[in-house]
C-alpha cells in the first residue's frame, strides 16, 4: 500500500482474498497496516488464532485461512509504502522484516520516489516550455504598454499582471489580446491600472 499523507491509499494485492484484508484495515483504522503506519516499524502477528488485537481484521484473516502476517513500513521523501506478507502457517514470517522482503520494500519505495520526482520534473519542464513559448508575446505586450503609458518594463509587466489577475485570465492570453489590438482602445484601461 502507498500513502502520501492524503486520504487515498492505493494498494496492490496478489490474491483476491487479500484485498478484503487490506480494505477492512483501512475502513476500520485497526490492523497491522494502520499500526505499522503509526509506529513506523514492522508489525507482526505470529499466530492470528491466538491474537487478541484487531478483531475485524483477525476474523477476516482467519476466515481466509491466514494464520500469520507481518507488515513492514518504508518511508522516504514524504512517501510511505507498506509491504504486508501473509502465511497459512503460524510463525512462518518471523524473519521476513530482515530478509528479501526488506530488500523488495526498499526497492519499491525507492522506485516510487524516483518516479514521483521524474513526473514532477516533467511537469516543471512542460511549464517552463510553455513559459518560453509565450515569452515573446508577453515581451511585445510589455513594449506596447510601455509605449502607451510611457513607463519602464517592470511597470508595464505589473500592469499586464494586474489585468490578468483582475480578469482571471492567463498572462499570455492578456498579452495576446494587447498585441492583437496593438494597444488601440486600451489606453484608458491601461492608464487606470498603472496607478
Amino acid at each position: 500500500m502507498v500513502s502520501e499523507g492524503g486520504p487515498e491509499r492505493p494498494a496492490a494485492v496478489t490474491h483476491p482474498d487479500l484485498a478484503a484484508l487490506v480494505s477492512v484495515q483501512l475502513l476500520s483504522g485497526d490492523g497491522p497496516i494502520p499500526a505499522a503506519l503509526e509506529r513506523g516499524e514492522p508489525v507482526d502477528s505470529a499466530d492470528l488464532l491466538r491474537e487478541e488485537r484487531w478483531p475485524a481484521y483477525r476474523a477476516m484473516a482467519l476466515d481466509s485461512g491466514v494464520r500469520s502476517s507481518v507488515t513492514i513500513p518504508f518511508r522516504r521523501s514524504g512517501l510511505t509504502v507498506t509491504l504486508s506478507l501473509y502465511s497459512f502457517r503460524p510463525g512462518a514470517l518471523e524473519d521476513a522484516p530482515h530478509g528479501p522482503a526488506r530488500a523488495l520494500g526498499d526497492l519499491a519505495v525507492t522506485c516510487l520516489v524516483r518516479d514521483r520526482s521524474y513526473r514532477a520534473a516533467l511537469t516543471e519542464l512542460d511549464q517552463l516550455g510553455a513559459a518560453l513559448r509565450t515569452r515573446p508575446v508577453v515581451d511585445q505586450a510589455c513594449g506596447i504598454v510601455m509605449h502607451v503609458l510611457g513607463c519602464d518594463a517592470d511597470a508595464a509587466f505589473g500592469v499586464l499582471r494586474r489585468i490578468s489577475q483582475a480578469t482571471q485570465r492567463k498572462l499570455s492570453d492578456v498579452a495576446s489580446a494587447v498585441v492583437g489590438k496593438r494597444g488601440r482602445g486600451l489606453e484608458r484601461e491601461l492608464v487606470s491600472l498603472s496607478n
